[in-house]
Order: structure tokens, then C-alpha cells, then sequence
């Protein structure tokens, strides 16, 4: 396990489309691997593989909910529903943080690490974080949805409530 370096905005990889993944190896479950220990590491609640300067379609979410790590191969959105304004940071914008709305609820169909098809459902907050990330995957930065920015103050305020 190692911890890779968060690649920071303004850098190309994080701005284009990321190849889907055909190679279930155990390069990929290394990179998962990795990919959790650096989230863990600068306290993040999900990654995206292009975060790491890897242009595949990988992306891992824990938001320490007690539902674990979700690990997301070439992932899709089939269904959103609703709708909620909320809070967002990225690893690769340290200190920037903004309102985003993103549907409430979030229906995805991915690949596990083993290449076996799965869906999941999701609300609230971990459906922002899958959303955040899946986003990464598109070269979608959470920056071009923040409808106002917020300072470290109003954001230390927001945490205490």
C-alpha cells in the first residue's frame, strides 16, 4: 500500500474523460489499494483515479458511515431523483469549498474490483460524494456547479451545526 500524490487543478487529467477499465489485474486492485490509503490519508471521503494522474474510470467513496468503502469500475448513473444544496471540497482544490445542488437520490450500476456488475442506491450525502466522484470520471470538476463559495469561517460554522 502507498500513498500516491494528489494531483492539483489546474492540471489536464482532471479535465478530460477517463478510458473505461478492461484490465481487472491486480495493477487495478494495487491502485484501489493506494487509492484508499492517500484518501485516507488527506482525510478525503472519496477519490477519482484521475486525482492520482490515472485517466481510467475508477473511483472509491467512503464517507465513514459505517457502509464501508464503495469501489466503482467504469460506473453509471442510471437514476436521480430529487434534490439538495450542499457543501463540497475536492482533494484537488485544497481550501476551496462551494455550494453544490446534486440530486438527493442517485441509482448506479458499476464494476467491483473483481469486474462483477453491481448497482447501488444512495441518498443524502453519500449520494453527493458518489456524484462528486463519478463526475471526476467525466472530467467534471465540482467547481463549474458551485452556485457561492464559501470562506473558512462560514465553513467552520456550517461543521458546528
Amino acid at each position: 500500500m502507498a500513498v500516491k500524490k494528489i494531483v492539483m487543478h489546474p492540471a489536464e487529467i482532471l479535465e478530460q474523460p477517463c478510458k473505461p477499465v478492461t484490465d481487472f489485474s491486480n495493477k487495478l486492485k494495487k491502485l484501489l489499494n493506494d487509492m484508499y490509503d492517500t484518501m485516507i490519508e488527506f482525510d478525503g471521503v472519496g477519490l477519482a483515479a484521475p486525482q492520482v494522474g490515472v485517466d481510467e474510470q475508477i473511483a472509491i467513496v467512503d464517507i465513514d458511515d459505517g457502509s464501508g468503502t464503495i469501489e466503482m469500475i467504469n460506473p453509471e448513473i442510471l437514476e436521480t431523483k430529487g434534490e439538495q444544496t450542499g457543501v463540497e471540497g475536492c482533494l484537488s482544490f485544497p481550501g476551496l469549498y462551494g455550494e453544490v445542488s446534486r440530486p438527493y437520490y442517485v441509482k448506479v450500476k458499476a464494476q467491483d474490483r473483481k469486474g462483477r456488475t453491481f448497482t447501488l442506491e444512495a441518498e443524502d450525502f453519500l449520494a453527493r460524494a458518489i456524484q462528486h466522484e463519478i463526475d471526476h470520471l467525466h472530467g467534471i470538476l465540482f467547481t463549474s456547479k458551485v452556485t457561492r463559495y464559501i470562506d473558512e469561517k462560514e465553513l467552520q460554522e456550517v461543521e458546528e451545526e
